[in-house]
Order: C-alpha cells, then sequence, then structure tokens
C-alpha cells in the first residue's frame, strides 16, 4: 500500500471522531494552567474540554477497543491533575505534556495486556451506517493500518498521529515533539514508508517523495 492510500486512511480513522471544539482555539492556555495550578477547579474544566477529544482520538488510534480509549483517556486527566502542582512551563505546549503522560500509559497498557493487541478490534463506524461490502472492507483495512502502526516506534506512531489524525503541520508537531521541522519530515517518511511495508508494496510509495508531504 503507497503513501497517499495510508494518509487517506488515516484521514477515515481521524473522521470518525468529533471535531475540537472551536472555542478552544482562542483560549489562554497558560494563563489556564496557572489558574488551575492554584486550585480553580473551572479552568481544571476548560483544559479537559479543550483536549478531552484529541487525547481520544489518540488513544482510539494506538489502543484495541474502544473501552480501553474511554478509561485510557479518563486516565491521562487523573493523572493531568495529579501532576499539576509540579508542572514547569517550559516553552513547550501544554498538549505536549499531555501527549507525553498519553504516550507513557500506552506503554504501560502493551505492558501489562500484551495479548491484547490481537483481540476484538474497535467499530469506529456510525451504528447507522449501512452494512456493505464497501463499508466492511474498508473497516477492515483501517483496522489493518491500527495493526500496522503498533508496529512503529512511538515516536513514528506519534509523528503520524499528529500530522494526519490532528493535522498537524509540519511545525506544529516539530513544536510539540521538540524537534526540528527537518526531524519531523525525516520521522514522518521512515513511519510511512515502513508502513507501506507492512500493508505491502512499498514500491508504490516512491511518488510520494515528491511535493509537499515530503
Amino acid at each position: 500500500m503507497g503513501f497517499t492510500e495510508i494518509i487517506a486512511l488515516m484521514g477515515i480513522l481521524a473522521g470518525a471522531f468529533p471535531e475540537d471544539d472551536p472555542a478552544s482555539v482562542s483560549l489562554d492556555i497558560p494563563h489556564l494552567v496557572q489558574r488551575a495550578q492554584a486550585g480553580d477547579r473551572e479552568a481544571v474544566s476548560i483544559l479537559y474540554r479543550a483536549y478531552v477529544r484529541r487525547i481520544h482520538r489518540y488513544f482510539s488510534t494506538r489502543l484495541p477497543t474502544a473501552s480501553d480509549a474511554e478509561d485510557a483517556t479518563a486516565d491521562v486527566f487523573v493523572r493531568m491533575v495529579e501532576g499539576l502542582p509540579a508542572y514547569k512551563t517550559t516553552g513547550a505546549p501544554f498538549e505536549a505534556w499531555l501527549y507525553r503522560i498519553a504516550a507513557s500509559r500506552v506503554s504501560d497498557f502493551y505492558r501489562s495486556k500484551s495479548n491484547r493487541l490481537n483481540e476484538a478490534l474497535q467499530d469506529n463506524l456510525d451504528d447507522d451506517t449501512p452494512a456493505s461490502e464497501e463499508v466492511f472492507i474498508e473497516g477492515q483495512t483501517v483496522e489493518s493500518l491500527r495493526a500496522a502502526m503498533n508496529q512503529l516506534p512511538e515516536e513514528h506512531q506519534m509523528v503520524l498521529i499528529l500530522r494526519f489524525v490532528e493535522r498537524n503541520s509540519h511545525e506544529e508537531v516539530a513544536a510539540l515533539l521538540g524537534k526540528s521541522s527537518t526531524a519531523v519530515k525525516t520521522i514522518q517518511h521512515r513511519a510511512l514508508l515502513r508502513l507501506s511495508e507492512l500493508m505491502g508494496s512499498p514500491q508504490k510509495a516512491r511518488h510520494y517523495l515528491r511535493g509537499d508531504h515530503e
């Protein structure tokens, strides 16, 4: 499978989940963090609403079932509240800290329940979606993508999720991960190449090395 097909599948995966609240774009996150650290429950609630959907999307891409994703999402925000008193502003987005917590949660999940990877697959399609051969094949292919992604290094998975599920630019991903845009592009390419090999037909990917997605 080529890079373009993989990116399209990741778009299908992203489209299965609600978008972020548009109001979250205009929030003063550093100020909210300061308020939350001072014990302001309203600020904690606002931070939760600002990030809960994207953290849930991250887990839904990484974990095998909807229940697992929901439990892990709740746990991240429990850990956020517990960790806020010690949180230090470093210049990186607050979101980057949440993703580090989430990545640790994924690692814990697979260390403690390694046999869960091949259990029942999560159904991300709406309940009222008509059953058809095309929908079934698409769903199976998305699940194959999720299984293949779980074979990539953590950093590679994170870059792909931030780029093609969260639709961040290379520059935004670089800020979240504390890397240069060039490094992000290199990781993205290597991750897509490995996915294309895992999912078949790596030869199809060569044309993708040209253009804006490089």
